[in-house]
């Protein structure tokens, strides 16, 4: 065989790399934060059963009240002097960035961010840690952003631009965000980077911060949820980013919208100029911001179905709405697709209960729109039997799987699977029809009996077992894989990744797992 001819099959496999890349580079796999990979094909229903625990390395890290890692993300077709590699990428609370081989789980680089600790605020807590608390993210190929750049928010609210392959800074860091407030996963359109603020950390204001990365000055822009106190931004995966706009849920608050107070509000942004133009309230507001079930907590997922562009939210309550995407709660602004009845949560209660952090979709080979919810606590009576299957009682918690379909032409949830019962389960992520999701194994209470706050140190005391990652038939829930003692530590607020043939998982110990399938 010719040199010429071996050059241009070798160029086949390069094109696909680029084109074809199975990635997991933010938060949720994607913009809209699906938790779907949809390139990734090693997994099946058949082989998800010979999972193994491939590698795990200890992060040099130290937690800060209750973080520690934040959810990895993946990178595939780094060129390397040692041919193609697959990094992940994870970020520490103590303000640090760490690569590692997916292959083997060496460390290839690590940078620690210079962060001035003489200006940090007193008083930390598991609320506001001072913490480094966004997921990464990572800018391949294409697009406006520099290629092979990863992102980074350290705890001073500067953001970091590192080069994939060393760690060096692409530019000098440049404030984002206010100083040691809680910004949640970075996501990006065109040359703009967003993330989300809550929950009055370091005194910042609650609301959505876009830099434009490509203007000489990195102008950022603030879009409040609110102009006085509350109304945080606090879903994990940030905001969620749509075809021609960006969707967020607030906290608790004010509510006034003449007066700009967006409380317990799902509202949208434009992506051509950063200006909040819909919003969504639910018509019972004001008993979900007395009870403290907002939907702050929850990141909105944006899919397409049949014409329409969807957006799904929830929250503490236990309650789903389904949104359109152009008009999110109608002329009304109080009027959804779509709301559920009272799947989670039946006990009212404001921690650990409900649905929390993010969604999962996905669309099977039949064209039929699946979602997948992590549900804490028990379903509710009325809920419980409108599943058509179950895989045993779920006292603690579970994913709950549901089909979008018609119904009087509006789309509706049909409740079709729960899983097994679940410790405070994370976020999932689906991949050619197989769920993953971790049982957490979280101490969720935040207030004692007999008044006052648990503490950090308590709560990491209490937790209630051990991370477990679990596989499930994305049709039936039926369990395919359970890692079992594998993890022995929890995890707090962070979520998986999968992605280049692995399933990553980090813990509350500073550990990053990595499981795959037997050689």
């Amino acid at each position: 065989m010719s040199i010429r001819k071996i050059a241009f099959l070798l160029a086949i496999p390069l094109a696909a790399v680029i084109l074809l890349k199975a990635d997991w580079p933010t938060f949720g796999a994607d913009p809209q934060r699906n938790g779907w990979n949809k390139a990734e094909d090693t997994f099946t229903k058949d082989n998800v059963k010979n999972l193994t625990l491939e590698w795990k390395i200890k992060i040099d890290n130290q937690a800060r009240e209750l973080n520690a890692l934040t959810a990895p993300v993946v990178v595939e077709g780094v060129i390397t002097p040692k041919g193609f590699k697959e990094y992940v990428l994870v970020g520490g609370s103590s303000d640090s960035l760490s690569a590692v081989d997916a292959e083997n789980g060496k460390l290839m680089w690590s940078r620690k961010f210079e962060v001035d600790n003489t200006k940090r605020p007193a008083g930390a807590f598991w609320l506001c840690p001072g913490a480094q608390n966004a997921t990464p993210l990572v800018h391949h190929w294409g697009g406006d952003l520099p290629n092979n750049t990863v992102f980074a928010i350290a705890s001073d609210g500067k953001l970091h631009s590192l080069n994939v392959n060393n760690g060096e800074d692409r530019v000098t860091p440049t404030q984002f965000t206010p100083p040691f407030s809680k910004n949640w996963s970075l996501n990006s359109h065109g040359s703009v980077l967003y993330t989300a603020t809550g929950q009055g950390c370091g005194g910042s204001k609650s609301g959505v911060w876009a830099m434009d990365f490509s203007a000489p000055d990195h102008k950022v822009t603030f879009i409040p949820s609110s102009t006085g106190g509350g109304a945080g931004v606090w879903g994990r995966g940030g905001v969620a980013i749509g075809k021609e706009r960006i969707f967020a849920a607030s906290g608790d608050g004010d509510y006034d919208v003449a007066a700009g107070k967006f409380a317990d509000t799902v509202f949208g942004m434009s992506l051509s100029d950063n200006k909040m133009v819909d919003y969504y309230t639910p018509a019972n507001r004001g008993y979900l911001t007395r009870k403290d079930l907002d939907m702050g907590n929850t990141t909105p997922a944006v899919f397409t179905y049949k014409d329409k562009e969807l957006v799904v939210a929830g929250g503490k309550e236990g309650v789903i709405y389904l949104l359109d995407a152009a008009s999110l709660g109608g002329a009304d602004h109080r009027t959804p697709l779509y709301r559920s009845p009272l799947l989670a949560n039946e006990d009212v209660d404001f921690a650990g209960r409900g649905f929390w952090g993010a969604f999962a979709t996905w669309e099977d080979p039949k064209g039929d729109r699946w979602l997948f919810a992590p549900a804490l606590g028990p379903a509710t009576t009325e809920a419980l039997p409108t599943f058509k299957m179950h895989n045993g009682d779920a006292p603690s918690g579970s994913i709950m799987a549901f089909k979008v379909e018609d119904k009087d032409s509006n789309p509706v949830l049909t409740p079709m699977w729960m899983s097994r019962d679940m410790s405070i389960p994370d976020p999932p992520a689906v991949t050619n029809g197989v769920v993953f999701a971790v049982s957490t194994g979280e101490f969720t209470r935040q207030a004692k009996e007999s008044g006052g706050l648990f503490s950090s140190a308590e709560r990491a005391q209490m937790h209630t077992g051990n991370a477990i990652l679990y596989a499930f038939d994305a049709a039936t829930g039926k369990e395919l894989f359970s890692s079992g003692d594998t993890m022995p530590s929890f995890t707090h607020f962070s979520g998986i990744a999968v992605a280049a043939g692995h399933v990553l998982v980090t813990t509350y110990d500073n550990t990053l797992y990595s499981f795959g399938l037997k050689q």
